[in-house]
């Protein structure tokens, strides 16, 4: 009788267990939202403060300047979404950054309000962009097709003339900062300078200055043909842009060449 109910036990538990709503992803620490910090970090009632991977919001309080166009709307969004609720970090690769911050996906746990996957709510209102790293990069393809319905749709941040996908010539030339640009290849450059390394080749954009520094783990983009119109995005300093994923060079479609 206690093997026959054993048994049964373990049978009801496995019967009664939830599917994870990230299964690609390790599920980990749970808490309840006591601040948010910017559009894209929260800290919970247990100490720990998380940033949400896969997405950039407009930062609220950027060091030595005014607050990104559309900041203040992002954090609200956060806010409305999580303040005060129940949540469960999910990991997909590193989980830790240099502020000790949970490098997380999050997911609401409570029955105050729907359960949100919160990073692509934040994408799917316009809220934020995706900003992808090796480390960290799962389901990206996902929130990237949440970010292009928003586009079209023209919500939220991309109401806002300061994210309109410039080409790179409408860049300043001293811009320094993580954007997303349209533009077409041209040659290929063997990489220099002290991070070669790290690269696989640079690409110079018919047109323009700017040159598109593409690491080992975007190393298809050094293939391309030249004349191939994409959407690219990375960290863009001193004319060079930090191509780090090829999922952050996307094909453009017919619609989008016309436009």
């Amino acid at each position: 009788m206690r093997v026959f109910c054993t048994i049964f036990a373990a049978i009801a538990l496995v019967a009664c267990a939830q599917p994870s709503p990230l299964p690609n992803m390790e599920s980990g620490e749970t808490g309840r939202v006591v601040r948010v910090i910017d559009g894209d970090a929260i800290a919970l009632n247990t100490g720990q403060s998380v940033r949400l991977v896969g997405i950039e919001a407009p930062a609220l309080r950027p060091r030595g300047r005014d607050p990104d166009a559309y900041a203040v709307e992002a954090s609200r969004a956060l806010e409305d979404m999580v303040l005060g609720r129940g949540v469960r970090l999910y990991y997909s690769g590193l989980t830790r950054d240099r502020y000790d911050r949970a490098l997380a996906h999050i997911i609401t746990t409570d029955g105050a309000g729907p359960e949100l996957w919160v990073n692509m709510e934040l994408v799917k209102q316009g809220a934020a962009r995706v900003r992808l790293y090796p480390d960290t990069a799962a389901r990206g393809a996902e929130l990237l097709a949440a970010e292009a319905q928003a586009r079209r749709d023209n919500i939220g941040l991309w109401q806002k003339t300061a994210y309109k996908v410039p080409t790179p010539d409408q860049l300043p030339q001293d811009w320094r900062g993580f954007t997303l640009v349209t533009a077409t290849l041209g040659a290929r450059l063997e990489p220099q300078g002290r991070f070669s390394a790290r690269q696989a080749c640079h690409r110079q954009l018919i047109g323009v200055v700017l040159v598109v520094e593409v690491r080992w783990e975007a190393a298809r983009l050094c293939e391309m043909p030249e004349g191939t119109s994409l959407r690219l995005r990375g960290w863009v300093s001193d004319q060079r842009l930090d191509l780090t994923l090829p999922l952050h060079a996307e094909l453009l479609d017919q619609d989008e060449l016309s436009d």
